[in-house]
């Protein structure tokens, strides 16, 4: 079945999946970024269905609207600046980055779809054994860390004497490994293994998801990742002990997504 858009030529229904680039075809930042807003300017005029880009992009720092100058890499190493929502991060080899394009019934809810898209990428972690879940307060898929009061001391202290619970301004890029974001699974920490940034133009959805599933995870340790200071970051391949690639875990994310979004009664914000 198909739905008619404005023009001659229809378009047909449901999610569309487009593969960018992976590997040794990684796609150069700015590169997806211009396919997002010809996809989005088609979306919006009927001329395409919802569509799902689907890569891995080249080693890149992107900065949301609410990226602070304190959370940026300390030596200087570029930032692309960018429109979505949330604060910086790293995208890079390792990472399956998803940019669904959707359009959603005005006023638009851009909460439940950030719950949508942590709900396909919780079910992608959990078929592989990952007990991924959410944090309030933060968006993303999370891995949850033992209780405080269970975690070893950090640098030989006793966690009363942590300080990042006593100083909100706390900066892990200065304090050595120990603190360091790629390093909280070790710590037993909440640790996030996707992150979500999103922004909605014309009720049409742009950005969405990156799930670490391989990747060095040391490139966070440049920055404060999304701004979160208490917790670090994760991998599916750092969770499970073993080696797992984008390959195996790319037509998984597939299925998950298309259940989720196709499956969801799209509704507007209430009002």
């Amino acid at each position: 079945m198909t739905a008619i858009s404005r023009g001659a030529t229809p378009v047909p229904e449901g999610l569309r999946f487009v593969h960018m680039g992976f590997g040794a075809d990684a796609v150069e930042y700015q590169t997806a970024w211009q396919e997002q807003r010809r996809v989005h300017a088609a979306r919006f005029a009927d001329e395409a269905p919802d569509t799902c880009l689907l890569l891995e992009h080249q080693a890149v720092y992107t900065a949301g609207r609410r990226t602070t100058d304190d959370e940026r890499p300390l030596d200087g190493t570029p930032v692309v600046d960018v429109d979505r929502g949330g604060k910086i991060t790293w995208h890079g080899p390792g990472q399956l980055v998803g940019y669904p394009i959707q359009k959603l019934p005005r006023p638009v809810d851009v909460v439940a779809h950030v719950r949508r898209l942590e709900e396909a990428l919780i079910r992608v972690c959990a078929e592989f054994g990952v007990e991924g879940t959410r944090i309030e307060g933060r968006s993303g898929v999370w891995v949850l860390g033992d209780p405080v009061e269970q975690r070893a001391a950090l640098g030989g202290l006793n966690l009363d004497f942590d300080p990042r619970v006593a100083d909100e301004l706390f900066d892990p890029r200065l304090s050595g490994p120990e603190y360091a974001p790629s390093n909280a699974g070790q710590r037993r920490e909440d640790r996030k293994l996707a992150a979500i940034g999103i922004r909605v133009a014309k009720g049409v959805t742009m950005h969405g998801f990156a799930l670490n599933v391989n990747p060095d995870n040391t490139s966070f340790d440049k920055i404060v990742p999304c701004g979160i200071r208490d917790a670090g970051v994760a991998s599916l391949a750092g969770e499970l002990g073993r080696e797992i690639t984008i390959a195996e875990v790319l037509p998984v994310a597939e299925k998950h997504l298309r259940d989720v979004l196709e499956g969801a009664e799209l509704l507007p914000r209430a009002v």
